[in-house]
């Protein structure tokens, strides 16, 4: 039953995101790119021929799910999900290796952004929108989009999306959770919608617009241009993308508050004053530092912004080559690498909210040294948070670096030097996208060992998934019975 119920839920899943094939399949209709259109609808016809097979003869039946089916089915899910996504990508040529097509896809889902294509331009319109696209269906979560979508599946939601979810706190923002799932893709989409149209006034073409949307709103950074953002050279839409990339990196509930007029809850956040903080801080000091390379301030600033909001929500954008910029410059973007957007954001990283709790914990032990028999506590939002969340946080933390490490070891084992595997480590787990030494901005991962390529698939699904779902599944002890 447990293997019914998996494949159930995980062929629902992919008829779903084979159901998006539409938006490529038309674009190459429009674009006249005929050759594309069966590598797209192929797969997409499959899928839910698949689905209708399997779902059925258990139609009206409920889908009851434990804890140890909810990991499988999501690890699962992004899994296979990722293998579906790479096949138009082999299937029409565009990635000729298998592997490296999944390795794209997998940069795709998890909006990490690094790419193992070299000529950009050169791709049908259709394939570089459907790299674009993987970002915004992987940005809100992909099984999020499915318990929206088929909720008369009986599947337990909450569960599910509880282990797809970023952040160390998971709630709803109304009673049920199909409905936040609802409310929160509506809120994505609008956004993606008003970003579009941004971007077409600023000069892009629709396509172009559209793509470009859905790797901001996604936190992605797959781009239709190999320079990225930075090729269409242009400061309106350098603000465009850069606006929505930090709102992109604030948690989406709290744009329901706003939308429901609860700004109290808004203004009382503690992790998005911290949020605020650190992104006015380090445009300031960027600015500061490369003013000289760009002559005036405002052109330091637009730089400095831009660069700063790809890096701390993890969307990989580029309009300059930063490695480049002076040491103060490349040293606060290289602390951003482990920063991350809010919880419950597109955006990846280890996450604004639990540095909060770390450092107000280290705050309350220093209090403690002064006062040994005071009682401290940790609020958030006002509110007196849990006391095992710092244990919580301190774990995830753990497993985080330990992760890091084995990645980068990985790649020094493959012959990397140490400076590009730890930096990659970094990116790939923190879903980051670029990089420093080779694999930095101005270079891809094509020439990345086979085995590098493959561990840093599961890097970065591990990372978008934080960790414990995609490593829990991997667990030998977790089949045992």
């Amino acid at each position: 039953m447990g293997f019914v119920t998996v494949s159930r839920i995980i062929t629902a899943l992919m008829a779903i995101v084979g159901s998006t094939f539409v938006i490529p399949i038309t674009t190459a209709v429009f674009c006249k790119e005929y050759s594309v259109i069966l590598p797209f609808a192929i797969p997409m016809v499959a899928s839910w021929i698949l689905f209708l097979s399997i779902n059925m003869p258990f139609k009206g039946k409920k889908i009851n799910l434990n804890i140890r089916l909810t990991f499988v089915v999501v690890a699962l899910a992004w899994i296979f999900v990722s293998l579906f996504g790479a096949i138009p990508l082999f299937a029409s040529g565009a990635i000729p290796n298998f592997l490296d097509a999944f390795f794209e896809s997998s940069s795709g889902f998890s909006t990490t952004g690094c790419t193992v294509l070299e000529n950009i331009e050169e791709l049908p319109r259709s394939i570089n929108l459907w790299r674009c696209q993987t970002h915004w269906l992987g940005g809100m979560g992909i099984v999020a989009l499915t318990v929206a979508l088929l909720p008369l599946l009986g599947v337990g939601g909450f569960q599910l999306i509880k282990a797809e979810t970023t952040g160390p706190e998971k709630g709803k923002v109304t009673a049920k959770i199909t409905t936040t799932a609802k409310v929160l893709w509506l809120i994505y989409l609008g956004f993606t919608v008003l970003q579009t149209i941004l971007l077409l006034i600023c000069g892009m073409d629709f396509i172009d617009a559209l793509s470009h949307a859905f790797s901001t709103l996604g936190t992605g950074g797959f781009s239709t241009r190999g320079a990225s953002v930075g090729g269409y050279n242009s400061a309106s839409i350098d603000v465009v993308c850069t606006v929505f990339m930090f709102l992109s990196g604030i948690n989406f509930s709290l744009y329901y508050y706003l939308f429901t007029g609860k700004i109290r809850d808004i203004r009382q956040n503690s992790e998005l004053k911290a949020y605020l903080l650190i992104c006015f801080a380090s445009v300031l000091i960027i600015a500061f530092s490369i003013k000289p390379i760009y002559g005036t301030f405002f052109n330091a600033l637009r730089y400095s912004s831009f660069q700063t909001a790809a890096i701390i929500t993890t969307t990989g954008f580029g309009t300059a080559d930063y490695t480049t910029w002076p040491s103060v410059a490349q040293f606060i973007l290289f602390l951003l690498f482990f920063v991350g957007g809010c919880s419950g954001s597109t955006g990846g990283g280890i996450k604004v909210i639990r540095w909060v709790i770390l450092f107000k914990q280290v705050s309350n032990e220093t209090k403690r040294m002064l006062h040994p028999h005071g009682v401290f506590s940790i609020r958030l939002n006002n509110n007196p948070g849990r006391k095992d969340i710092v244990f919580s946080v301190a774990a995830f933390m753990v497993v985080y670096f330990i992760l890091i490490l084995i990645t980068t070891f990985v790649g020094c084992v493959c012959k990397m030097d140490l400076f590009t595997a730890f930096t990659g480590a970094v990116s790939m787990v923190g879903n980051v996208g670029p990089a420093f030494g080779a694999l930095s901005p101005a270079n891809t991962c094509s020439w990345l060992p086979p085995v590098v390529k493959g561990f840093y698939c599961f890097a970065m699904l591990a990372g978008r998934l934080e960790l414990y779902t995609m490593i829990i599944f991997f667990l030998p002890s977790y089949w045992k019975k």
